[in-house]
């Protein structure tokens, strides 16, 4: 069921997840197929990334692993001043891992650090307009507009060390499209349940536990050190789960689940994940670079979009090459999204033979040829999903010249707009439809606006649904324009949706953990038995 939200009252939570002190403290390896960008928290936003970051660095709220509602992390309450003022009390006695208190001039600083120009996190700062101190132990959000997304949002925004970053020249975010890099970029110091031990690039990360933190020993975990390894091929990583080198491996090939559910010493958990494949198409230039189409863009032409989505049969998507591990849709959000409704779900119907009539109208009797990028280690079967989409373009006179690379190279690419179609996913952390929009379908101009619109899409209509919906704070008016964006991104396939993935966690049967549909690992809560 979508959630609702509501503008947030005054909230004297406690945390919620607490219980006795860990019988025995062990170490936790786990692997998936890529590696982070960087570990700056304000560097470059992606869904691994900013897991990996919660290890080490904390936010003012987060989203309970259990129940999915916002409650107190760094903040222990906050209350409306005024529609356009939020005012927030910090927790008391937080100490960074290199034993200096947290203050409230590190919330400011971490959250103007979040609003600055090589930060890659405005879509979590939108609406705010200053961050103010109060006292010692309060700070207050200044917004621009009544903002009803205000803690979602938050929960993405994580405290930094002014000091630290002072001292080690990394008061501005790394600048992920540059080569240059900062000391916050392989560096980190939180006031999380771990700090940063080593980072190997492509080959490891570790933590330990920080003896310091100011929830240690309450919480429900007995971790004491945590490695990851990033592990591309599918074989490898399955491999150093059944020989025991790893306890869990969270990108789990599809085509070993049957094996590992038969394994007595393993377990697997599943279950949709709050993140949708699709593929953005540029709708920018006027010629689409290393096509055969001179003077002319193709992509721009609505024909066109819908004919390429008509000729993808999703249903053989998601039985062959996803072997039942995707939930087709035609929404550009999954259902756990406030904004989602049954008839923006709907997908054109596959029908090849339309398809070839959009093109002939549309004056591409013979096809085109087009380029189409695609990563090989970032996405569930995403070269596997690329040749196949590839192959029902060719039978409709489309010839998609493929290239593939590593979700490292592939991302930086794809943000500079090298792309002419290229496959993605966006996982929606606020689970509020906001953030698809004003992220895809936003004409890009600063900010969060349109801040991963590759196709560069450009709608009147969609920029006013979602300039209205950062304010709005009627909600039955205000879900009812997220809807009416949702419908308008399908309308004129702004981008061409095809599933939500399916989650599957592989894991030896002494681990404990909670999943969430957001992909991410709650650190508090391994237990490993």
């Amino acid at each position: 069921m979508p959630f609702k939200f509501s503008l947030p009252a005054v909230a004297t939570l406690a945390l919620a997840v607490v219980a006795s002190p860990a019988v025995l403290a062990k170490p936790f390896k786990w692997s998936g197929s890529s590696d982070i960008q960087t570990m700056d928290i304000h560097s470059q936003n992606s869904a691994l990334g900013n897991g990996i970051h919660a290890a080490v660095y904390e936010s003012l709220v987060m989203f309970n692993s259990r129940t999915l509602r916002v409650e107190p992390l760094l903040a222990t309450s906050w209350q409306p001043v005024s529609p356009m003022q939020m005012r927030f009390k910090l927790r008391q006695g937080v100490k960074f891992s290199d034993g200096s208190p947290m203050t409230a001039d590190d919330v400011v600083y971490s959250l103007q650090r979040a609003m600055s120009k090589t930060s890659t996190y405005a879509i979590y700062t939108q609406g705010m307009d200053r961050i103010a101190k109060v006292d010692g132990e309060t700070i207050d959000i200044f917004l621009k507009n009544p903002n009803p997304v205000l803690l979602n949002q938050l929960t993405e925004l994580r405290v930094m060390s002014k000091a630290w970053a002072e001292k080690n020249n990394a008061v501005e975010p790394k600048d992920i499209k540059a080569k240059d890099e900062t000391y916050s970029h392989r560096n980190a110091m939180g006031t999380g349940p771990f700090v940063l031990k080593e980072w190997v690039p492509d080959q490891k990360i570790v933590f330990a536990a920080n003896p310091g933190w100011w929830n240690a020993g309450k919480a429900e975990g007995n971790v004491t050190e945590i490695t990851y390894l990033p592990i591309k091929s599918e074989a490898t990583r399955i491999a150093a789960l059944l020989s025991g080198e790893v306890d869990m491996v969270r990108d789990t090939s599809i085509q070993d689940l049957g094996r590992i559910k038969a394994n007595p010493n393993l377990k697997v958990m599943e279950m949709v994940e709050n993140r949708t494949v699709y593929l953005a198409m540029d709708q920018f230039r006027d010629e689409l670079p290393g096509g055969n189409i001179k003077g002319k863009n193709p992509l721009k032409d609505l024909r066109v979009r819908k004919a390429l989505y008509q000729a993808i049969d999703g249903a053989t998507l998601q039985r062959v090459t996803m072997r039942g591990m995707s939930k087709p849709t035609g929404a550009m959000v999954s259902p756990l999204v406030n904004g989602w409704t049954d008839a923006v779900d709907k997908r054109l119907p596959y029908d090849p033979n339309a398809a070839k009539e959009l093109l002939a109208q549309a004056g591409y009797s013979d096809g085109f040829e087009v380029d189409f990028a695609c990563s090989n280690n970032a996405i569930v079967q995403d070269e596997q999903l690329c040749q196949a989409i590839t192959a029902m373009w060719s039978r409709i006179g489309v010839k998609a010249k493929l290239r593939t690379m590593p979700a490292v190279s592939y991302y930086p690419m794809a943000q500079r707009h090298e792309a002419s179609i290229a496959l993605l996913s966006w996982g929606v952390p606020t689970f509020d439809a906001l953030y698809t929009l004003q992220s895809l379908t936003r004409t890009k101009t600063t900010g969060g606006d349109g801040n991963y619109n590759l196709g560069r899409y450009s709608n009147e209509r969609m920029d006013y649904i979602v300039d209205r919906v950062k304010t709005e704070t009627d909600l039955p008016v205000r879900n009812r324009l997220l809807t009416e964006g949702l419908q308008l991104q399908n309308d004129t396939v702004a981008h061409i949706p095809l599933h939500n993935q399916m989650l599957a966690w592989a894991m030896k049967k002494n681990v404990e953990l909670v999943q969430r549909p957001d992909n991410r690992i709650d650190w508090r809560l391994i237990k490993v038995n």
